[in-house]
């Protein structure tokens, strides 16, 4: 091999320099595409996962909470031949005795309860069965309580078209999510409407104009609002229903 002159020695360490300092290049476009889908999959695939916790837990809410204090309240009647907190030397057939305002909640529900040796479900923690703590769609937690009362209820009358208010037992469900109250409204009655079926909201209730009644909230008002807020940080708003009891 000949030994290579003085030109093409400095020409090869021309060219490795260059080499040297070549600056990398870039992403191309078609790169950066693939990582923005990438990380839209990823997000999706979180929210998605959040959405599917958050239904699960509402659905434990309705088969396991607020179903289980339905069958408390009918092994109350079964055991007492009366709802709970009605007097049981002059009984009414109405919670506490009386039609509304008057509800059982609280230590006055346990009580009734432990008194008749009715076991309830779990809530949030040891003494306080009638509370159930969850998230609301934008991870703020949130509060259920559970009572009962005697309130008015709209019924068909006699005539189609036509409705009448009778005093009935309910459930009350104060400081339901919009989405845990629609859920709750599709279990009970299969239909979600605010004014009709065994799941009602409590302001609709005794309505008895023909004509159905969507929610009064959704998931995009603040808690306290029903105005529609930007804030993804905010408390949900709440509404609050009644489920009629069988008796």
């Amino acid at each position: 091999m000949q030994p290579q002159s003085t030109t093409e020695l400095r020409l090869t360490r021309t060219h490795r320099g260059s080499a040297l300092t070549r600056h990398p290049k870039g992403f191309t476009l078609v790169e950066l595409a693939v990582v923005l889908v990438i990380i839209g999959l990823i997000i999706g695939a979180v929210t998605i996962g959040k959405d599917l916790q958050r239904n699960a837990v509402y659905q434990r809410i309705s088969n396991d909470f607020v179903q289980g204090w339905a069958i408390a309240y009918d092994r109350f009647y079964d055991g007492t031949g009366r709802p709970p907190g009605d007097s049981a030397s002059a009984p009414t057939g109405k919670v506490n005795g009386t039609s509304a305002p008057a509800a059982l909640c609280d230590s006055d529900l346990r009580s009734a309860m432990q008194a008749a040796g009715v076991e309830m479900p779990q809530g949030r923690t040891e003494g306080s069965a009638d509370l159930y703590v969850y998230l609301d769609s934008n991870g703020n937690p949130q509060q259920l309580q559970v009572c009962f009362a005697n309130v008015s209820w709209s019924e068909p009358g006699a005539t189609a078209g036509t409705y009448v208010v009778r005093p009935r037992n309910v459930m009350v469900l104060n400081s339901m999510t919009p989405a845990l109250a629609s859920l709750l409204d599709s279990n009970f009655d299969t239909i979600v409407d605010a004014r009709f079926g065994n799941l009602r909201e409590t302001t609709v209730a005794a309505n008895i104009t023909a004509g159905s009644v969507a929610w009064s909230v959704d998931d995009r008002m603040a808690y306290g609002s029903t105005t529609a807020t930007a804030l993804d940080e905010s408390q949900v708003a709440v509404v609050n229903g009644y489920l009629k009891m069988s008796r």
